[in-house]
Formats: C-alpha cells, sequence, structure tokens
C-alpha cells in the first residue's frame, strides 16, 4: 500500500476545503454585507463630532446623573466616575436567581440606591440585574421611564419632553412577534445631548 496516495487525497481536500470556506466564502459574504448592509457590517457604529462614540449592538456604561443608565454588567470592570467598560470582561454568573449571595452582593445594592432616586416606582427588574452577555445594549421601557425624572431634574428639561424622546426611541419587537419592546441606550443618550447638552458646571475658585 502506497501510503502517499491515501495520505495526499486527505491533504488536498484540507487545503481546497480550507481556501473555499475559510477564505473564499467568508470574503464573499463580507463582500454582500458591505453592499446591502454597509452600517450594519461595518459594526453599527455612532459618531459625534468626527469621533466613534460607540456601537449600537454593544452596550456601554453610562455613569453620568444627567444620562439613561444601561443595564448592570460584568464588563463595568471599575465602576465609579471613571469607570472603564470592557467587553472582554463579559459574561454572566454562576449564581442562580434563588441565590442568596447574588441577592446580597448584586441585586439589594442596586435595588437600594434606585429606591432612593425613585422611592415612589416599583424598580423594573433589568436595572437590578444583567443579561447573559452583559452587553445589552437595550433597555425596557419600563427601566428607562424609571430613570425620567432624574434626567429631567438634571437636564432641566419637562417629564413629558423625556418621555416623547423615551417613545420615538422605543422599538417593537421584530416581525412583530420575536423579542421584547426595548430602548437603545446609546441612540437615547445621543439624542438626549441633541435635545439638551447637560449644563457646563461652574469653575470653582480660590479666594486669595
Amino acid at each position: 500500500m502506497n501510503i502517499v496516495k491515501q495520505i495526499y487525497p486527505a491533504i488536498m481536500i484540507t487545503i481546497v476545503l480550507t481556501l473555499l470556506l475559510g477564505v473564499v466564502y467568508p470574503l464573499a459574504i463580507g463582500g454582500i454585507a458591505h453592499v446591502i448592509f454597509p452600517h450594519q457590517a461595518d459594526g453599527s457604529l455612532k459618531e459625534r463630532g468626527g469621533k466613534i462614540v460607540g456601537s449600537e449592538l454593544i452596550g456601554q456604561a453610562f455613569t453620568g446623573p444627567g444620562y439613561f443608565h444601561s443595564r448592570p454588567s460584568a464588563a463595568v470592570v471599575t465602576p465609579g466616575p471613571g469607570n472603564t467598560y470592557d467587553p472582554l470582561a463579559s459574561g454572566g454568573t454562576n449564581l442562580g436567581p434563588t441565590s442568596q449571595q447574588l441577592f446580597d452582593q448584586r441585586i439589594k445594592p442596586a435595588a437600594d440606591a434606585l429606591h432612593a432616586e425613585n422611592p415612589n416606582s416599583q424598580i423594573p427588574v433589568d436595572l437590578v440585574t444583567s443579561s447573559a452577555s452583559g452587553l445589552d445594549p437595550h433597555i425596557t421601557p419600563a427601566a428607562a421611564e424609571f430613570q425620567v425624572p432624574r434626567i429631567a431634574q438634571e437636564r432641566g428639561l419637562s417629564e413629558e419632553q423625556i418621555r416623547k424622546l423615551v417613545g420615538d426611541h422605543t422599538e417593537g419587537r421584530q416581525l412583530g412577534i420575536l423579542g421584547e419592546p426595548r430602548v437603545n441606550v446609546l441612540l437615547l443618550n445621543m439624542d438626549l445631548d441633541d435635545l439638551k447638552p447637560m449644563p457646563a458646571k461652574p469653575v470653582a475658585t480660590v479666594n486669595k
């Protein structure tokens, strides 16, 4: 038996399939996608002032009181005013919905902070729980509504103006049956800045 005759076809098939499925096919599909859906194929990136500020498809941390906040996420690796949002740190948790540790360490502290912010409203569950990936760019309309009073106060706008903006950004179910109504936080905050930018804070002075 000539072993070369046995190995040669396997090697050639591997090379051909690698080139066909690993090079030609991805390039063809990518080229077609860029022609038909250029914005989505490039990552659904959003720009502001000539700079990329984010993607419609990947969540990010908004911590300022004048902005709508996203869902909690493991991707926020250094929470606080100087937070860093690292998509590579995304992921869920092995803690189940009945876990006391999950309740004590994550849900209760988040719920207490939200209750202090808006004591007269029921807290939407997505504001105290993260998604499986931690990169969800959307919140529910209820989560956006919960934040309206804080943002109206910070921006000097009426709650009706903020609610109209939320309504304009509320997306329905895909094809009328898939998913749930949702609001893209990045797009909402960008239009919020267009409606009325955050007022500049006065510069502190030192008496001499």
